[in-house]
C-alpha cells in the first residue's frame, strides 16, 4: 500500500504513523511530492519540522529518481480509491489515543494496529491533544495526568466496543 511505500523511502521523522497521516491526505505520490510545506503542516498530527522534511526530500533529484525507478518497477504511489481501510466516519478517525498500563488481551502493538487501522493515532504521552487513554493493570502516572486533564479512560474492553461497534455509540 502507498502508506507503506511512503514509510519505505525513509524521509526523515516519517515513521508508519506519519506516512499513513500522510498517505490518507495525499492519495498520490504526485500529490504529495507537489505540497508546499504550509499544506503539510496543516495535515493533523504533521508538524513544521515533519513538513519541512517531508518538502526537502521531495526537491532532491536523486529522491525524484527513486520515485521514477519505483513506478517503472510498477510499486503502487497511490492510495486505493475504495480505501480498504475502515470507513473515515469511525469515531475514532483523528482521534489521538495512549496506552498504558498492561492490557489484559491485546498486546500493545496489536491495541495500537486496531486504533490505527480506523484512522486514530497513539502517541506516548498524554497531553492536551490526548483525545482517548486506553488503561489497564498498573496504569500509573499517565492514567493519573489523564484524570487531571479530564481525558476519556477506556478499558481495553470499553476499546473493543467502540472499535467494532461502528454505530459510533458513546457509552
Amino acid at each position: 500500500p502507498w502508506a507503506r511505500v511512503l514509510f519505505g523511502l525513509g524521509i526523515r521523522h516519517v515513521g508508519q504513523v506519519n506516512a499513513k497521516l500522510l498517505a490518507r491526505q495525499f492519495p498520490t505520490v504526485a500529490t504529495l511530492s507537489q505540497a508546499r510545506v504550509s499544506d503539510l503542516a496543516g495535515v493533523y498530527g504533521i508538524g513544521e519540522e515533519i513538513a519541512q522534511s517531508v518538502y526537502d526530500w521531495f526537491r532532491t533529484p536523486a529522491n525524484q529518481q527513486l520515485i521514477d525507478r519505483l513506478q517503472t518497477l510498477g510499486f503502487d504511489l497511490s492510495q486505493p480509491e475504495s480505501g480498504e481501510s475502515a470507513p473515515p466516519e469511525h469515531p475514532f478517525a483523528g482521534k489521538t489515543f495512549v496506552l498504558t498500563g498492561t492490557l489484559p488481551t491485546l498486546k500493545r502493538q496489536e491495541a495500537q494496529a486496531l486504533i490505527e487501522a480506523v484512522g486514530g493515532k497513539v502517541t506516548g504521552s498524554v497531553s492536551k491533544k490526548t483525545d482517548y487513554v486506553v488503561a489497564g493493570e498498573s496504569a500509573g502516572s499517565k492514567l493519573e495526568k489523564a484524570q487531571q486533564l479530564a481525558i476519556a479512560i477506556l478499558s481495553e474492553a470499553d476499546l473493543l466496543v467502540h472499535l467494532h461497534g461502528n454505530e459510533g455509540n458513546h457509552g
